[in-house]
């Protein structure tokens, strides 16, 4: 218990075992901000140092951030964060799928800071997708990331959308106030045949659209503005424990989430040279298993956290995992190394750090909790020593704040997920302005209605109606309408209306023509034989003809031929219409 009563100067991490003298030591406040490195096998005690760290570092009131690529740590920790610190935790669980948390990696970036964030999203997914990686693909994302900062309002969500969403697109061209960004737009990627345009944006698509296809990952993303201020986090020295467990969300959702986190992280941080650096908290991160967020960017950060009180803790199992920049950046800038048992390919790398002090073979044959370091002490690195860790402080301290800590983080920092979704979608399907629904009303003789549908509006009905507008489903014009769209049924423009229903009514038409009926005031039906008591000689003798000689068979024609009508039929001739007439038939007068 006297391990874990406030220490403002130092935390602990191990004790000494040489000539088994057993003396507890730490590292001070200014030596870990040139950061600390863990190596070792899994199993080795890499944790259980880290979990010492934040424990004490909760205890000390200081500000403290954690990822965690397994999930077990982050969980863990929750159950040690004593009660007057639980209004300061910021709880991200990627799997809470009913309430997500926005995190807008997009949002309030500055112009100095723009090609951070689009060099930290091209390396997330250079990263992910190595194998398939090419220069077209890294120019066209990039230059998507970099229009869609200028854009207030954007998220990840954008950069499928300009691709191919012109209306979207020239809105977000109007915006960009980089010149060689926006010459890229209106010169070339305008410019591209349909082919190659598509041939270009092939690969964007199924790489970010991979993500953003998961509802998941796409509530998380896709709100406007972020929950969390990580700038506000920093200063004021809260909690940020971050759960991504790889089993519950996907091995490449984890690494977006947690690379894209560091990454904001570090621009919170460089955001405070507007502030003298004695002001400046000290800010710690711990990273587990950090190969699985070591983009090119995260090198910038151990080279430039310093000054700005960022302090990485950081570990992971073998060399290999990193590549060769960010493994230079590492033995570069850390200034505490801790080895656990390891391997041999990295006992070789890892002998010139210990050399002349321990070899290769004591490298590889080190027992579980016991660790080779280099400890950085007043600013200068000690040489190699021997030491074995001390026993988790947490054990016999929980808290049991676990739940309480979920369900304030919930209240504060997240939102219900049919609110999200229902967000996303209108953001989906129309621009922002045409899917709200206008707060001035439109008056109903200024809204245009189909061509012929004329329609007597009752009495007593309101003149005005909330207006709706939409993109008609033919052509894509804007189109106002009287009714909320169902997203199921097609709207059209009036126009776009009017051609539709002509083809409709030719389609309907019958291929042959019908007789019409002769209609006169009086509603009687006479027959054919009174008819020609009542009409002229001309209509009794044409009648009579008719009757009397019998009609001839038509003439054969060939079968391409249309047939034509029987020229023994009678015409009959009425004061009212010339129509045809067939033995038999009624007639109206």
């Amino acid at each position: 218990m006297a391990d874990l009563e406030p220490q403002n100067d130092m935390v602990l991490l191990a004790e000494t075992n040489f000539r088994n003298q057993r003396v507890k030591f730490g590292i001070k406040r200014d030596d870990r901000r040139r950061h600390t490195y863990l190596i070792g096998k899994t199993g080795m005690g890499k944790s259980t140092v880290m979990e010492n760290m934040i424990i004490q570092d909760i205890i000390n009131g200081e500000g403290v951030a954690l990822i965690d690529p397994h999930g077990d740590f982050a969980e863990k920790i929750l159950n040690y964060i004593p009660s007057h610190r639980v209004n300061d935790v910021v709880y991200f669980n990627p799997a809470d799928f009913n309430y997500p948390i926005a995190f807008n990696v997009m949002e309030s970036v500055s112009r100095e800071y723009k090609h951070l964030i689009a060099s930290g999203l091209v390396g997330v997914f250079k990263k992910l997708f190595a194998d398939s990686w090419g220069p077209r693909l890294e120019y066209v994302l990039r230059n998507s990331i970099l229009a869609l900062l200028d854009y207030p309002g954007s998220t990840l969500l954008g950069v499928m959308r300009i691709l191919v969403d012109k209306n979207y697109r020239r809105k977000v061209i109007a915006k960009i106030d980089d010149p060689v960004v926006k010459s890229f737009w209106v010169d070339e990627y305008s410019k591209y045949p349909q082919q190659f345009q598509t041939e270009a944006i092939a690969p964007i698509q199924n790489k970010v659209g991979q993500f953003l296809s998961t509802a998941l990952i796409r509530n998380i993303l896709g709100q406007v503005k972020s929950t969390i201020d990580l700038r506000e986090v920093m200063d004021q020295k809260k909690i940020l424990i971050m759960n991504l467990s790889k089993g519950r969300i996907g091995e490449d959702a984890s690494a977006l989430l947690g690379a894209m986190m560091i990454t904001k992280i570090q621009l919170a941080a460089m955001s405070r040279i507007d502030m003298p650096e004695e002001t400046r908290q000290d800010f710690y991160l711990y990273v587990d298993e950090f190969q699985n967020f070591a983009t090119e960017s995260f090198a910038t950060i151990l080279s430039e956290a310093r000054k700005y009180r960022l302090n990485l803790t950081i570990g992971h199992q073998y060399i290999e995992q990193l590549d060769e920049q960010v493994q230079a950046a590492v033995f570069g800038n850390v200034g505490t190394l801790m080895c656990f048992r390891i391997g041999a390919a990295d006992a070789e790398a890892l002998a010139l750090e210990f050399a002349p002090y321990f070899t290769e073979d004591d490298l590889v044959n080190l027992t579980k909790y016991d660790i080779y370091l280099k400890l950085m002490i007043d600013g200068v690195a000690s040489n190699p020593f021997s030491a074995t860790t001390i026993q988790p402080l947490g054990l016999g301290n929980e808290t049991n704040n676990k739940e309480t800590i979920i369900k304030v983080s919930r209240e504060r920092y997240a939102k219900p997920r049919e609110v999200v979704e229902e967000k996303i979608s209108r953001w989906s399907s129309v621009d922002e302005e045409e899917m709200e629904v206008k707060t001035n009303v439109v008056s109903a003789s200024s809204r245009p209605e189909a061509p012929g549908f004329n329609r007597k509006k009752p009495e007593g009905r309101p003149k005005d109606k909330p207006a709706y507008t939409v993109n008609c489903y033919e052509c894509g014009k804007p189109t106002v309408i009287n009714f909320k769209p169902d997203g199921i049924r097609p709207i059209y423009c009036p126009e776009c209306f009017q051609k539709i229903r002509e083809r409709g009514l030719r389609a309907q038409t019958p291929a042959t023509e019908l007789v019409e009926e002769a209609t006169a005031p009086a509603e009687t039906e006479i027959s054919l034989s009174e008819a020609v008591q009542k009409a002229p000689v001309s209509f009794k003798e044409d009648a009579r003809r008719a009757v009397d000689q019998p009609a001839a068979p038509p003439p054969v024609k060939p079968a391409s031929q249309p047939a034509q009508k029987n020229q023994a039929e009678d015409t009959v001739t009425t004061e009212h219409t010339l129509k045809t007439l067939k033995p038999g038939q009624v007639v109206r007068f």
